[in-house]
Order: structure tokens, then C-alpha cells, then sequence
């Protein structure tokens, strides 16, 4: 078992079959489309990305002050790089599923647009907070983050104006993440 779960590849190969079985061995009461496995999929993205927003505000960030100068670079140089690789390709891949099952789905424009009604609209305003952290995900958190972690050159002063501005874009993301669930899961768009 220690071996079964030890492999990260392994585990995540079986829950992908298990999923796989789930999905065509109750294929008669939910149908298996392109739209069913985009929204399975945007759902997974979502999960780990908030996942890791949330680790990072009401974890990371808030211990880092209490860690040993000696030991900070266990979380700097190996498990924030990481954890930023993982959560940036989330926010991207969860963005790229929601835009692709509100296309498929053809509310995409009008929802975007706020030229639904109701829960269109609802989904619009889910999707407009979702593209603001994905924004704030890839071109403030990650270039700023880079600077302190020290992955790109940058002067003392540099890193020190880069860290407030990687809190803020990240502490605005947790805040819109409350209304942007809010939104995705209420609309029922179905």
C-alpha cells in the first residue's frame, strides 16, 4: 500500500480509471459528452487552483513570518515553486474548460456580456471575477513571486516591492473567489 500511495503518477492514473469507470458504468443516468467531461474537468482545475489559493493565504503566507531563517528555504526553493507551477497551469486550465463548456453550451457571449438573463447573467459575473484572478494569477502573482523566490535576477529592492504586490493580487483572488463560487455553482446552467 506505502508503495501504491507513495507514487503521486500512479495514484492519479488510478482515480482517472476509477472516473472513467464511474462515468460509462452510469452512462444511462448521466449522460458521457464532451460538455459532461469539460465540465468534470473545469471542476477538478477549479478545485486545485482555489485549493492552492487558499493554501497559500491561510497557510503559507501567514507562517513563513514564524519559520527559522534557516529553514525558509525549504519552502522557498523547493515546495512555493511548486506549489506556484501547479497553481498558475490550474487557473489557465480552469479559465480554458469554463470558456469552452460556456461556448459548447452557447451562452458564452451573452454571459460575458451580461446580455442574458438571470443565471446567464449570474455566470457572467462568475466568469468576469474568475478571469481578474487568472489575470492577477499570471501577471502579478507569478512575475512577482519569481522575483522573491529568487527564480529571475532582481535587486533587494525589487524583491521587496514584488512581495506586497503578490500579496494584494493574491488576497484580492481569495476575496473574489467567495462570489465567483457563489456564481458558478448557483446559476445552473445545466
Amino acid at each position: 500500500m506505502a508503495k501504491l500511495f507513495g507514487n503521486l503518477h500512479l495514484v492519479l492514473a488510478i482515480g482517472l480509471v476509477a472516473a472513467l469507470a464511474l462515468m460509462f458504468g452510469f452512462d444511462a443516468y448521466a449522460t458521457v459528452d464532451s460538455n459532461s467531461v469539460a465540465r468534470w474537468l473545469h471542476l477538478f482545475f477549479g478545485v486545485l487552483w482555489i485549493g492552492l489559493l487558499y493554501y497559500l493565504n491561510f497557510v503559507q503566507v501567514p507562517t513563513m513570518p514564524a519559520i527559522p531563517a534557516e529553514q525558509k528555504g525549504a519552502i522557498t526553493g523547493h515546495i512555493a515553486p511548486k506549489v506556484l507551477f501547479f497553481f498558475r497551469w490550474a487557473a489557465l486550465l480552469t479559465v480554458v474548460t469554463g470558456l469552452w463548456i460556456s461556448m459548447v453550451s452557447g451562452y458564452m457571449v451573452d454571459a460575458l456580456t451580461f446580455r442574458g438573463e438571470g443565471a446567464v447573467d449570474l455566470i457572467g459575473a462568475g466568469m468576469w471575477m474568475a478571469l481578474v484572478m487568472a489575470f492577477n494569477v499570471w501577471f502579478i502573482i507569478w512575475p512577482a513571486q519569481k522575483k522573491v523566490l529568487g527564480i529571475v535576477e532582481a535587486s533587494a529592492e525589487e524583491k521587496a516591492a514584488a512581495a506586497p504586490r503578490a500579496l494584494i493580487a493574491s488576497r484580492l483572488n481569495t476575496l473574489l473567489s467567495i462570489p465567483m463560487m457563489y456564481a458558478m455553482v448557483s446559476a445552473n446552467l445545466g
